[in-house]
């Protein structure tokens, strides 16, 4: 069974790419209209994402480095694995250039050499313990949790899910759904997680999905049928720029997949973990540093405090479980 991971990564510090930018988005930083620094800012932790590929998940099949055009000095492009994308390599001409990741991602499945199966990491997401390929796939089905949250957030973010779930309940029948695949969605494995399954059982609609923000496991087929159904909605916002409260995200695929089954269930917050840093940076060291978790996300923010120290804090940790140079690295 072949697995490819998906990658998608940003160099704000190009001269042209700072350039563009400012030409459309016409504003400054502003988390408000979705062009914040920590949207796109790196401090050079790419290279441990790889170095934990190369050590922790041998087995990976080929990466898909995607970007607007841009490269690492330090990368390896002529590593066998590694597969350069360019956004123009799969996204339609019209919507370039873009800045907003939900439509850089929905069109992922465009991606040239893609396989069938595949791993979707935002560049925040790094594997930091062994990792088997069973934990994303198992009989060809993505590794998913499949329980309900009720979000009462009005943020930009939110809205987007709830945009995906009006498309969901127009296509799908909770209870045919949770009928038809009561055993996925009431796996014992879920735990205290799944709470809002028994008690929203009745309930004729579906509400939005417990998103766990780390690499998540996709089929290529769930692409194409989401856009089979919904394809309108998807090219019509595809105009988007930058972020936007019309938009749909992900969690879109996500939520199909796991509405026609094509899942198996996991409780996949046994060995991931979102660090967002502005609050929990101590803890995010503390965890690399034990690699408590296979997977870990650290959440950037534009309001951190001590940001420097707290990067190096990081890096170190990083340097301390992945000291050794890469061989995707020159």
């Amino acid at each position: 069974m072949d697995i490819d991971f998906v990658i998608t990564w940003v160099d704000m510090n190009d001269p042209q790419w700072q350039v563009d930018f400012a030409k459309y988005s016409g504003k400054g930083n502003n988390e408000k209209n979705g062009v914040s620094e920590a949207r796109f800012r790196d401090y050079g932790f790419l290279k441990y994402w790889f170095r934990g590929v190369e050590k922790f998940a041998p087995w990976v099949r080929k990466i898909h480095f995607v970007t607007c055009g841009q490269r690492p000095s330090w990368l390896n492009a002529d590593h066998p694995k590694i597969h350069l994308v360019r956004h123009e390599d799969y996204i339609p001409e019209a919507y370039l250039p873009t800045y907003n990741s939900v439509v850089i991602e929905r069109y992922m499945h465009k991606i040239p050499d893609l396989a069938d199966r595949f791993v979707y990491f935002n560049d925040d997401f790094y594997i930091i313990n062994t990792i088997a390929p069973e934990r994303f796939f198992r009989n060809g089905l993505p590794c998913d949790i499949a329980v309900f949250q009720y979000n009462l957030s009005w943020s930009q973010w939110y809205k987007t899910l709830r945009n995906n779930i009006r498309i969901i309940n127009r296509h799908f029948d909770k209870k045919e759904v949770l009928e038809r695949f009561h055993d996925k969605w009431f796996d014992e494995s879920y735990g205290s997680k799944a709470r809002l399954n028994h008690i929203l059982r009745n309930y004729g609609k579906f509400i939005t999905l417990r998103t766990p923000h780390n690499a998540q496991p996709y089929l290529k087929s769930t692409f194409d049928a989401v856009w089979a159904a919904a394809g309108k909605e998807l090219a019509e916002t595809s105009a988007n720029r930058f972020r936007s409260v019309t938009d749909y995200s992900p969690e879109l695929f996500r939520t199909w997949q796991i509405c026609q089954g094509n899942f198996e269930p996991y409780n996949t917050y046994q060995d991931t973990k979102m660090f967002p840093l502005m609050i929990r940076a101590k803890q995010a060291v503390r965890a690399i540093y034990n690699q408590s978790y296979s997977l870990v996300c650290l959440n950037d923010n534009a309001h951190i405090r001590n940001y420097v120290q707290v990067m190096e804090n990081i890096k170190d940790a990083f340097e301390h479980i992945l000291p050794e140079k890469s061989r995707f690295e020159l």
